[in-house]
């Protein structure tokens, strides 16, 4: 059995959606995602860039595809996608594959976990707990601030976390990606290499973000900090999470940091 699996959206979404990934494994398993993603995929049998194989152009009016991904996409036994499950042109176009579509995102008026949500319709078991495994890395005794999201109205104030780590009682390391503006941040091109770096710190501290999600898979203790989204769908996962829903104040934050 070839199985395919396609997983488009920002990279919180994709992690989360790992444990179902997972389950859907099959003899030979391949997976597009986007770019980023690829590096934390590792384990299965490919792992390729939706935006490298042409995708997007499949179903488009007056578009003929690549040759080369029809090919490769008549070349699976069965194909699972979160991606064109709303596009009635997508899904015309795919309609003499063997593919099944999922909903990429659950639904705002929900009160199920997106983790879980994915995983349901996967037939994966709950709860959903996602999980990337990392190379052992020396301990370091910092904590770890991200302070930066995909959207400003989810992030705390810059100068919030400027001054609650003022106050913590260990060493701040900062990391911010590539276009976020941060002085002295660690910056790495590789999210495998990102979260084998923040899996060796004592904590790891941001907001809703797709970074928080990977420290909470790489297994590090996270404290995630949620400003507008509902914490009960999008809160990362894992033994060692403390989430706080705003209001809160910086005096809070540093009381949760200090347990």
């Amino acid at each position: 059995m070839r199985r395919l699996l396609i997983r488009p959206g920002a990279i919180g979404d994709c992690i989360l959606a790992l444990p179902a990934l997972e389950h859907r494994r099959a003899e030979y398993t391949e997976v597009w995602v986007p770019s980023a993603v690829v590096p934390l995929l590792g384990t299965f049998d490919h792992a390729r860039a939706i935006a490298s194989t042409g995708l997007d152009l499949f179903g488009l009016e007056g578009v003929e595809p690549p040759p080369a991904l029809l090919a490769a996409l008549q070349s699976f036994d069965s194909i699972e996608s979160w991606y064109g499950a709303n596009r009635a042109e997508f899904r015309q176009a795919a309609s003499g594959l063997p593919i099944s579509f999922f909903h990429s995102l659950p639904s705002p008026e929900g009160d199920q976990h997106a983790a879980d949500f994915f995983a349901t319709q996967a037939g994966c078991p709950l709860p959903a707990i996602p999980r990337i495994a990392v190379p052992p890395v020396p301990p370091r005794d910092t904590i770890v601030i991200h302070p930066f999201s995909g959207s400003p109205s989810k992030n705390w104030p810059l100068d919030c976390y400027r001054e609650l780590a003022r106050h913590l009682p260990r060493p701040v390391e900062w990391c911010a990606g590539p276009e976020e503006e941060l002085p002295g941040a660690v910056r790495f091109s590789s999210l495998l290499d990102l979260a084998t770096w923040i899996a060796g710190a004592r904590l790891f501290i941001g907001n809703d973000s797709g970074i928080t999600h990977l420290a909470a898979a790489a297994g590090v203790p996270v404290l995630a900090l949620f400003c507008k989204t509902n914490p009960a769908i999008w809160a990362p996962r894992g033994r060692n999470v403390r989430v706080m829903a705003s209001p809160f104040s910086r005096e809070a934050v540093l009381a949760r940091c200090l347990r």
